[in-house]
């Protein structure tokens, strides 16, 4: 046992540097007891050299007279004998092992080594009290000191028992438990033993003397080396946790993530008040990692309000329990009530306006005044609560419609009832907003934002619209959206602000009357749409024929333009031919009164019958008159004159080709029995022929014109009057001519 601890290196090491200066040692000593002085002898009795050692040894002992032997100088040699050497040098190793050990009590004690007494009886006849295991007044039974490295002197085996044990090792990152064997009972009230000053438990003397308890401890190590008194203390690691039925992640440092928070539950303290659900932070004591200071000052096992934040911690896993979370995160365009259900209870602080609920300052219990702001927060979610309130608009649907945040998933259109006894659905699209301010207010009333939809608005709302609803007609309704749709938002905008709620806008959607109403509804809009589409129809036919007539007239406007211009070129011709009429018939008058005096004059000079005569023939003679017929046919009274005739016509013809080309024309005699009829010469004037002609050649193109134009007819009728003023007075010149028809007979 003395080396059982140590690794086989060095204790082979050890054994090998111990053999060696045990045998050096007796050797030495065996050396020393051989050596045997001999008598004082003066220079000259000095043996020689060649003499033996046994000859030396065999001379009588003269020591008794050296007293007297003044003169001579002392000289005193020692003898070896050679024989005794082995037996000497064994009994040397004898007393080197054997003495210290039985004799001295010699304990030796490596570097990285600790001693763990045990005392095995005691002379004074002392006895450990009842229940006590570590003797601290050298009664028997495992001593609270322990050997620390070197040689120890005293602890002889027959009495002693001492135990090498290894320096117990915590690696870094981890921490060991411990568990005393010694001490105090642990009061009722708690579970752990308390941390006592002790060299974090190298010293079980300290431990014991400053009442130190028996049982599992609050006190830890962390990373080190130390010496250990194993009789007294049991210490837990992670190389022997499953033991001691732990496991190895519950000796390590306990590491909280980023993001997160851990809620602590201490298992050890004072239990908790009554109407508490959460012990209150105590101040000092290292984030739970100095238990006792907890203990000490007044903390409370169970759920803690205080909360562990990112980072590592030496945690006592007997002593605390922690729980990671992820941090409260609000997000932007929210706005966070906080309900605390610990703290101290303070006076309300939401004024003496607001009472529908209290409001307190931050850290009390009740909801706080100040709301959370965007952003992650690191709260203990098991004694607040956070309630999310959006700061921006919220559309709520009363339809099958539901929005992202859900706060109107339970909402479903409004049936409503008419003045006229219809019943139909309505549609409804509330838009409200809450201030960051009021957000606890709404809490405080309310307590959630899914208990004002459901609690608020909804009642407020759907009675709102039913009551309305009765004091119209469904079809009054439809054709009064608007105006229904402006005095809900009066009305809902009025009530809500009561709640600390702003209310934005409040929108009428579909309307579902009743089937059959609204197919009366339906075909009567038809019909007006019909009417409406005919009288467009009509308009646009009318607007078709002026469209049309414009067209037309566009397209006739040239010959319009025509038209006129020639309606005006023949009134300006009309003006002409009548002031030419005029002035021929003037001139004719003129030419008439002077060939009537011409007239009369000749009369006068040649007679009536010679005067008109010689004009006649004058007469003849200006127009050409042909007095001999072109073509002359006789008969004999046979009947065939027709045919007579016609042959003379047709060799007429042919002859006036031949004519034309200076032949004569044959002469056609007619019998005695025709006679020929002579026309009277009253009836045959000059002036007439020409006057006659002169009117139809002027009337035939006004005739072709096709003009409408009054006036131009009316130039045409007065051209012809003034011809027939100007025939009627050539007329009545040939009547006054002194000749009878007689003449011509």
């Amino acid at each position: 046992m003395l080396y059982s601890l140590l690794p086989k290196s060095q204790v082979k090491v050890r054994v090998l540097k111990q053999l060696a200066a045990a045998v050096s040692a007796s050797l030495a000593l065996s050396v020393t007891t051989s050596l045997k002085p001999s008598p004082v002898l003066a220079a000259g009795d000095i043996p020689p050299a060649t003499k033996t050692s046994t000859q030396l040894a065999a001379k009588p002992d003269y020591s008794s007279q050296l007293g007297q032997l003044r003169t001579t100088v002392p000289v005193q040699t020692m003898q070896l004998d050679g024989g005794g050497v082995i037996p000497i040098a064994i009994g040397g190793m004898i007393v080197i092992l054997v003495l210290p050990l039985f004799f001295g009590g010699l304990v030796v004690i490596g570097d990285r080594e600790v001693g763990i007494v045990s005392k095995k009886f005691s002379f004074n006849g002392k006895s450990l009290p009842p229940g006590d295991l570590i003797a601290l007044n050298g009664e028997a039974g495992y001593q609270a000191d322990t050997l620390p490295p070197g040689w120890h002197w005293g602890y002889w085996p027959l009495q002693y028992n001492v135990r090498k044990e290894s320096l117990t090792i915590v690696p870094q990152g981890e921490i060991a438990l411990i568990i005393a064997a010694g001490g105090e009972s642990i009061p009722p009230q708690r579970i752990l033993g308390k941390y006592t000053e002790c060299d974090n438990f190298q010293d079980a003397r300290k431990f014991l003397k400053a009442g130190g308890e028996k049982g599992r401890q609050l006190g830890i190590l962390t990373g080190g080396s130390y010496r250990i008194n194993t009789a007294l203390f049991t210490v837990i690691t992670a190389a022997n946790a499953p033991k001691h039925g732990m496991t190895a992640e519950h000796l390590k440092l306990y590491k909280i993530a980023p993001d997160k928070v851990g809620i602590v539950t201490t298992y050890d303290g004072v239990p908790i008040q009554d109407g508490e659900i959460a012990g209150p932070i105590i101040p000092n004591h290292d984030n739970f990692q100095n238990a006792q200071k907890f203990i000490s000052g007044g903390g409370r096992r169970g759920l803690q309000e205080q909360v562990l934040l990112s980072g590592s911690w030496n945690l006592n896993p007997w002593f605390v329990g922690v729980d990671q979370v992820a941090m409260t995160e609000i997000p932007i365009g929210y706005v966070g009530a906080v309900i605390s259900y610990v703290g101290k209870t303070s006076e309300d602080v939401s004024g003496a306006a607001f009472t529908h609920g209290n409001l307190v300052n931050v850290g009390n219990k009740g909801v706080w005044v100040t709301p959370l702001y965007p952003g992650k927060h690191p709260l203990n979610t098991r004694i607040l609560k956070v309630e999310l309130v959006p700061t921006t608009n919220i559309v709520l649907n009363w339809s099958g419609k539901t929005e992202r945040h859900s706060y109107d998933s339970k909402l479903s259109s409004l049936t409503v009832r008419s003045q006229d006894g219809f019943a139909f659905d309505l549609e409804v699209a509330q838009i409200i907003h809450v201030g960051a301010l009021d957000a606890p207010k709404v809490i405080s009333r309310v307590g959630s934002m899914q208990n004002l939809v459901d609690h608020v608005l909804q009642p407020t709302i759907g009675n709102y619209f039913r009551n309305s609803a009765q004091a119209y007609s469904v079809l009054d309704f439809l054709s009064a959206r608007s105006g229904r749709q402006a005095e809900a938002a009066e009305y809902i905008k009025a009530a809500l602000r009561t709640y600390d709620v702003q209310a934005i806008d409040t929108l009428i959607g579909d309307i579902l009357p009743p089937a059959e109403l609204m197919q009366t509804q339906t075909d009567r809009k038809i019909a007006q749409e019909q009417c409406k589409t005919y009288e467009v129809q009509q308009i646009a036919q009318t607007q078709r024929q002026q469209l049309v007539r414009e067209t037309a007239l566009a397209e006739i406007q040239q010959e319009m333009v025509k038209s006129e211009q020639g309606v005006k070129i023949a009134e300006l011709k009309a003006n002409s031919q009548v002031k030419q009429a005029q002035g021929e018939a003037e001139s004719i008058r003129v030419k008439g009164n002077a060939q009537a005096e011409a007239y009369r004059a000749g009369v006068i000079a040649l007679g009536g019958s010679g005067y008109t005569a010689l004009q006649l023939m004058q007469i003849i003679g200006d127009r050409n008159v042909r007095v001999v017929p072109d073509v002359a046919v006789s008969g004999n009274g046979s009947g065939g004159g027709l045919v007579d005739g016609l042959l003379g016509m047709m060799m007429w013809n042919q002859t006036s080709k031949n004519g034309e080309n200076g032949g004569e024309l044959p002469i056609i005699k007619l019998d005695k029995s025709q006679p020929a009829v002579v026309e009277p010469v009253a009836k045959l004037p000059a002036a007439k022929v020409n006057s006659t002609k002169s009117s139809v050649a002027k009337s035939e193109p006004v005739a072709e014109s096709n003009l409408d134009s009054r006036a131009k007819v009316n130039s045409v009728a007065s051209a012809a009057n003034s011809e027939a003023v100007a025939e009627s007075e050539i007329d009545s010149l040939f009547n006054e001519l002194p000749f009878d028809d007689k003449s011509f007979s």
